[in-house]
């Protein structure tokens, strides 16, 4: 099984506006926490996020997180 990279160990915590996003689950995009379409050719695929209202997210981005697509705080033990 692929294990993803680890673009950085500490969460992008941004706000939000309501819409539809996706979520880089390989560590391989330029645009994190975003696809960018680096995952091609891998097992991993964006993860599809829907947020109904503006809000504040803490984005994961060491791409361990139980909690995908938002931290966890898994980074901690990496």
């Amino acid at each position: 099984m692929e294990k993803p990279e680890i673009p950085q160990k500490s969460p992008i915590v941004t706000e939000m506006d309501a819409g539809t996003y996706f979520w880089c689950a390989c560590g391989k995009s330029t645009n994190q926490p975003y696809c960018d379409g680096s995952h091609n050719g891998t097992s991993f695929t964006p993860v599809r996020v829907t947020i109904e209202a503006q809000k504040k997210v803490a984005w994961c981005t060491c791409k361990h997180t139980e909690n995908q697509p938002f931290c966890d705080g898994s980074h901690k033990d990496l």
